[in-house]
């Protein structure tokens, strides 16, 4: 079982802190075949994979955006970066095990400790930025550019 100082983005987040998310975690699991979310949903939760792989494409395309395969990575950050939607649809590729959590409580845990919330934001800042950064070079791959070079 992946415990929330195995997950990237709570990694330096107190042990106090961690232990009131933890407790307000629900351990779910899917089947293959499962949407967790569907591009368009309302951003509501985040989740964090216990176990299995689980696909992210975009919405109406189907193109593969990422893939999460590794325990402690997370899913559905759009819920913590103040969008209100999903912006790609998660599908589970086996069996699936993952912490749910509630972004408005956990928003609410975390702005009573503001260091452990600022080390939840950078952490998230660098999940988007290297999964930005991998979708410039996929992007760019298709394009037949063999030195890509990114600006921001």
């Amino acid at each position: 079982m992946v415990t929330l100082d195995q997950a990237y983005l709570f990694r330096d987040v107190t042990a106090q802190t961690r232990a009131e998310i933890s407790r307000m975690a629900a351990e779910e699991s899917h089947e293959t075949g499962k949407l967790l979310f569907d591009a368009g949903d309302a951003a509501g939760h985040l989740y964090i994979l216990v176990e299995g792989r689980v696909r992210l494409s975009t919405r109406g395309t189907g193109h593969i955006a990422h893939i999460v395969s590794d325990a402690g990575d997370a899913l559905g950050w759009s819920s913590m970066a103040g969008n209100e939607a999903y912006t790609a649809s998660a599908e589970c590729l086996g069996p699936v095990k993952v912490l749910k959590f509630d972004t408005d409580r956990l928003v609410e845990v975390l702005e009573k400790d503001p260091v452990s919330g600022m080390s939840f934001y950078r952490r998230l800042a660098e999940v988007i930025g290297r999964r930005l950064v991998a979708s410039y070079g996929a992007a760019l791959s298709l394009h037949g550019d063999r030195n890509p070079q990114y600006w921001g």
